[in-house]
């Protein structure tokens, strides 16, 4: 597969702080970065994890606590009003 090079004009400031933040904290490459960058944005990511409706589907650990507040509701009289 070719490999094509970018000339990019006009970053902001502030994007190329955070680009350079994340690359020195990820211990990768400017260029790694922003390739990633791009390829989350384009909606490429195929290995991208994401865990937000996990509650949902009933894949989170197990919260003892409110099982047992549960049960223990589940518990009481029906004809409590």
């Amino acid at each position: 597969m070719n490999k094509i090079q970018y000339t990019i004009r006009s970053i902001p400031p502030r994007l190329d702080q955070t680009l350079r933040k994340k690359s020195q904290k990820n211990g990768k490459s400017l260029n790694a970065v922003v390739i990633e960058a791009l390829t989350k944005g384009a909606g490429m990511m195929s290995n991208a994890t994401f865990n937000d409706l996990d509650w949902f589907i009933g894949s989170m650990p197990a919260d003892t606590e409110f099982d047992e507040a549960i049960n223990w509701l589940e518990s009481l009289p029906k004809d409590i009003h």
